[in-house]
């Protein structure tokens, strides 16, 4: 299980979204658009699944 990361369009660091799945279900997913707040510019980005990666931990994609 990996979180779903997107990139801040302002200071271009990668940002959690707070929510969790892994990649395939992710990648199977219907196209959604999401609200996140930014910790690092304090404001709440807009984005699209087709923004958004998910970062798992190297132990999970090993197993996988």
């Amino acid at each position: 299980m990996g979180v779903i990361m997107i990139k801040c369009p302002r200071s271009g660091r990668a940002i959690t979204t707070g929510m969790n799945t892994d990649r395939e279900t992710f990648q199977c997913s219907a196209v959604f658009f999401s609200r996140t707040y930014c910790t690092t510019c304090r404001i709440t980005h807009e984005w699209f699944a087709r923004d958004a990666w998910v970062d798992e931990p190297e132990e999970m994609r090993k197993a996988g």
